[in-house]
């Protein structure tokens, strides 16, 4: 039996496999990240055998928030590489009885579990847990904060269809200020030197969002969607956050200002793809016959990448 020692409020992951963010992860890393899901990707849709690199691991998904591809994404990743996996959400937890996020993930893992996925609306909840636990922790999305590996599959589709993206131009438009999704594949855009154009009303484009990434790229702001988007090689929607109080930001022409419309689409570069992270809010930051579109949309292949994402960040994870 494997016993777990730890003294409370110290670092004790020693592990370096855990996966917390973008920002900061080393460029050669980031593209062995990519490079493995990339190949890892007949496996993860069901082209190429399973991969049993994990069997008798036991990977916990803790998803204390809402979510539909991601904790299903990395519940088939696990299960892709050989995995046992244990899914945990806020309802069915003692968390809805007022225990902590540590004391949840410190308790889960003193019943054996390899790794940790975990889910929250705290910005930093992920690399708290990480410094309570022993086993590695992957991010899978914290407030307003980052989501990483949405981050690598979004790398991976515009590999797929743009090749190098040293050089690219690439627009994020729509709910800035609340995306976790603009802020990761912003870092890892911009890190392998590809040039993003943040777009969308000054009230959701966060102050110094210009500045936020270091790389070979670079970040430049507009408000002006259609003066843009004729020169763009690819375009990423983003959802209105709701949920995350984006609605006093959003004015009642949002569509008409920023919504990816199918007279937007006709001006679009030939060839250029456009993503959106889902959920979609069909008529609102894109229309349903843009986001169905089979030779333009990416969307349903960034779904198919997300599973072979999570199969190479749970194999790092775990040393594989």
């Amino acid at each position: 039996m494997r016993l777990i020692q730890r003294t409370h409020g110290c670092d004790l992951s020693s592990s370096s496999r855990d996966f917390l963010a973008i920002e900061g992860l080393v460029l050669s890393d980031l593209r062995a990240i990519i490079d493995r899901a990339q190949r890892l990707l007949p496996a993860a849709v069901g082209d190429a055998p399973p991969e049993e690199r994990l069997r008798g691991r036991v990977i916990a998904n803790l998803f204390f928030e809402d979510s539909t591809r991601t904790r299903v994404s990395f519940e088939i990743a696990a299960k892709r590489l050989g995995a046992d996996v244990v899914n945990l959400g806020a309802s069915g937890s003692s968390t809805s009885k007022g225990e902590s996020l540590v004391d949840s993930a410190r308790n889960i893992e003193a019943m054996g579990v390899d790794a940790m996925v975990v889910r929250t609306s705290i910005a930093g909840g992920a690399a708290l847990v990480a410094k309570h636990v022993a086993c590695p922790v992957i991010n899978a999305g914290d407030g307003r904060h980052e989501h990483p590996t949405q981050a690598i599959l979004d790398m991976l589709a515009l590999r797929l269809r743009l090749g190098d993206l040293a050089g690219k131009r690439v627009a994020i438009v729509g709910d800035i200020a609340n995306s976790r999704v603009a802020r990761s594949s912003t870092h890892a855009l911009v890190a392998l030197g590809a040039h993003v154009v943040a777009v969308g009303p000054p009230s959701l484009l966060p102050m110094g969002f210009e500045h936020l990434a270091r790389g070979a790229g670079s970040i430049t702001i507009a408000h002006d969607f259609d003066a843009i988007i004729g020169e763009m090689d690819a375009i990423m929607m983003l959802r209105v956050q709701l949920e995350r109080a984006a609605g006093s930001g959003v004015a009642p022409d949002y569509r008409a200002t920023y919504g990816l419309t199918e007279a937007r689409r006709k001006r679009m570069r030939t060839g250029a793809p456009i993503l959106h992270p889902g959920p979609v809010n069909r008529g609102v930051e894109i229309d349903g016959e843009v986001a169905e579109d089979s030779n333009d949309s990416l969307i349903m292949a960034q779904v198919s990448c997300g599973v072979a994402a999570r199969m190479a960040v749970l194999l790092r994870a775990l040393n594989q």
